[in-house]
Formats: C-alpha cells, structure tokens, sequence
C-alpha cells in the first residue's frame, strides 16, 4: 500500500510545507507547524458540477453586459444589527461573527432567527451544544419555540444534505470551528478543516441563495481562530466586543462587501438577551462627572453614526525611571506621540510624570479626533482645574501643532448641541457658519496652543 502523503500546515496563517520546521516561511510564527494527511477534499467531478448536479461552466464577459440589479436585502428586525450589516440582510450573503465567549454570539443569532421566522425560514445549526440547551435558552429569552428549528450535527455534508432538502433562506452555524468534513482526516478545528468547511458553505450560500451566519471562536489576542483565509472568503465580518462586568456590547463591522465598514450597534445585555440601545450618546455620558477635573467629553463617528464619549485622563508624579504610559481605548503610541507635541508646542512637560488615559463605556476609538480631546483632559488633570461645563472638542494634532480637521464636522457639533452642550473647541476648518448654532459657542482654533488657551 502506497504511503500518504502528508504535509505540514501552519495553524496561523494556514501556509503548507513538504517538512516540519521551527519556524512558518510564511507568517513567522515559531511552532505552529501541525502535520496532516494529504487527502483530496471533493472529486474532479464535484468539483465541476454545483450542488444542484448541473455543470457550472464559467463563461467570460464584459462588465458593461452584467445585470447591475440593486442586491436584495431583508431586514433583520433588529434595528443595530441591520445598521451594521448596511441596511438589512443580503441574500445569498456569508457572515462571520466573533467574539469572546459569553459575550452574546448565539443569544443574538436567535433573536435574529425569531425576528425572521415569519418572513424568512431559517435553521440554527449547533455543534456545540444540544437541542435541550438551545430550547432552554430560547425560552429565557421569551422566544418563540415553535418557530424555531434547530439541528444538531457537525459533519458538513450532512449540513449541507439537510440544507438542500430544508431550503431554508436562513442558516446559523454554531459554530465554524466545531464542523468537519469526512473527506478530510484532521481534527476539527484544524486550519485544513476550517477552511475547507467554510469552503463548502460559501458556496452552497452563493449557488442556492441561502444567508448563513457563521459563529467563530477568537483567540487569546482577540482575532478569529483558525487560518486568515477565512475572514478572506464571507462577505462581512463582525466583531463583538465588550468590557467584563458591564452589561454593554458592540457590535463592529471589520468588513462588509455590502455595506461601510466600521459601523456600530449597541446592545445591553438583560434576563430577557440583547437589547437595542438606539440613542448611545445617552448612555456612554449617563454617569459623568463635568466638573472633574482630566474629564472631557468628545465627538467621535463610527460609521455613519456620531458617538459622542467621555474620555478622562490621570497624571501623576512618577515615582519610576520612565514614567508610565497607559491608554485604555485608544493606541499606546499615538499617546506618547500626542505628549511629545504637548510639550514642544504647548509648553507642557510631563515628562517625570505618570499619564492614564481612558475611554468610558469600553468603547475603543480608531480615529485621529480624539487627539485634542485627550490633551485638554491631560491638561485638566495637570492642572487640576476642570473644564468649562458642557464643553465638547475634536480635532486631529500634527506633529507641528497645527489642529487639523476632521469629516463631517457639522454633524459631530449637531449631535452634540442635541446633548445640551454649549461650548465646543474645533478646527477652524470644521466651524460651521455664522448662526448655525445661535445655542452653541464654537471656538475655531489653527494651534494647539490657541486649543489650550481656550481650555483655561
């Protein structure tokens, strides 16, 4: 009998190798290479015909003869979720969603199901836990047993059998990690049988027209478990995140064919599962305090939604040989960046001294109008003197000082004067024009020492 072919797979990035070594060729990873038997996922003959058993021939066009049809979507029933899908649920689509455990992965793909069962027949598929369970957490939430339908089952052929045969137009796979193929001899979980799984799904989901969520596990460092490609091949990625010990959640998008990236829903966890938070602004500002001293509140945007967030700073003496400097929400080095232009342009050395800054809510901002923001609440807290009330800012800080705009100012200054805010530090670029905000003071400022003259 002839020997089987094997290969080594890094379980990292998914790159093979004919010969174990220390060290992935590909991603660098150290010992992350796992052996694997060689084995052909699907016949010659599959592989050519679809799921329906009719040849799929590829046929070259030109792009001015597609179709350019709008793509259909349905809407969710759940206003956040369809906010970061962009606008509704396409057909045909692959999402991914990931997120620590406990977080609220499967409670809101349930509610997702519920909310569709009149108007789109879906299937909740489980590898993870058993009909019992997911029955159980059905009923907490206060849902509708009888219009769901859930099986129990791993195998993705005998997934993709009962799919072909259900036709429903809503499928959740709960989850990726947990399906294996029997073509294939690895473990589930493995890179070859997460990629190869989710292989087969995406296509079933593009030639049948079947939506399909599938659930991820996430890594120590918070990424999706398994090989890069698969985030590669669904159409949307969504990330969960949330702080432990607050019942928030955030709903991101990282990719979206279909729709902007970096959208955001907002959820609170109840008895009852996730409940929507339409107005978030309320929320992240409900429990700060003005007239602290290192507070400020700022305007930032995700999406298409503006988010206005309280950011606080500490400083202290330090009593290290480097003073520390921790960011809970925003990036570590643009931190430091941000204190070395404090000190060249605003005069303000905190160089002996210990720098905490923290966005409230566990909400992490990406974007570069945080800058002057945080140091108005590094000068507050120096300083010890708080900020006029019912102050906002925001505003990119270049390296030469200079406060640099930002998109869609007008809207940010809209959303905050809705907020009762009466005051607002800028970039003169984002001002808006004369009279419209009669209740609203808006200071235009060109530098960062202008910025922190209008602060005291």
């Amino acid at each position: 009998m002839a020997k089987p072919k094997t290969a080594f797979v890094c379980s990292e990035c998914g790159g093979s190798s004919n010969k174990w070594q220390g060290q992935c060729s590909d991603c660098g990873a150290w010992n992350a290479l796992s052996e694997i038997v060689l084995a052909p996922s699907a016949s010659t003959e599959n592989r050519r015909m679809g799921y329906a058993g009719q040849p799929a021939a590829a046929v070259v066009t030109r792009l001015d003869q597609v179709p350019q049809g709008v793509e259909s979507r349905t809407e969710v029933g759940i206003s956040e979720l369809d906010r970061v899908l962009g606008g509704g649920l396409v057909d045909g689509s692959v999402v991914l969603i990931g997120g620590d455990p406990g977080i609220g992965k499967s409670t809101l793909l349930l509610q997702a199901l519920d909310a569709m069962a009149a108007r789109m027949p879906g299937l909740y598929v489980t590898g993870e836990e058993s009909l019992a369970q997911v029955a159980s957490r059905a009923g907490r939430l206060g849902l509708s047993l009888a219009g769901l339908h859930c099986l129990t089952e791993t195998c993705v052929e005998r997934i993709i059998t009962h799919l072909m045969q259900a036709k429903p137009r809503l499928a959740v796979i709960d989850s990726i990690q947990t399906i294996y193929s029997e073509q294939l001899p690895a473990a589930p979980g493995s890179v070859s049988q997460v990629r190869e799984s989710a292989a087969r799904l995406v296509r079933l989901a593009k030639e049948q027209g079947i939506s399909i969520f599938l659930v991820g596990h996430v890594t120590k460092e918070g990424g999706i478990a398994g090989p890069r490609v698969l985030e590669h091949m669904v159409d949307a990625v969504l990330y969960f995140e949330g702080e432990s010990g607050s019942r928030f959640r955030v709903l991101r998008a990282f990719k979206n064919r279909f729709g902007a990236v970096n959208e955001l829903g907002v959820f609170a966890m109840s008895d009852r599962g996730l409940r929507e938070v339409p107005n978030p602004s309320a929320i992240f500002l409900s429990g700060s305090a003005m007239d602290t001293p290192g507070s400020i509140v700022m305007v930032t945007r995700e999406g298409t939604r503006p988010l206005l967030v309280e950011v606080q700073a500490l400083v202290d003496q330090s009593s290290l040989a480097n003073p520390r400097r921790v960011s809970l929400g925003l990036e570590q080095n643009r931190l430091a960046m941000l204190l070395a232009v404090l000190h060249r342009h605003g005069g303000l050395a905190v160089f002996d001294q210990d720098v905490f800054v923290n966005v409230v809510g566990g909400i992490r901002v990406q974007e570069t109008a945080a800058d002057l923001p945080v140091l108005l609440a590094v000068l507050s807290s120096y300083r010890s003197r708080p900020l006029a009330e019912k102050t906002v800012a925001f505003g990119e800080v270049g390296l030469s000082g200079e406060i640099r705009p930002v998109p869609n100012g007008e809207e940010r200054l809209r959303e905050a004067a809705s907020h009762g805010f009466k005051r607002a530090i800028v970039p003169r670029a984002n001002a808006p024009r004369k009279g419209s905000f009669k209740d609203m003071e808006v200071i235009a400022v060109d530098r960062l020492s202008e910025a922190l003259e209008a602060a005291e």
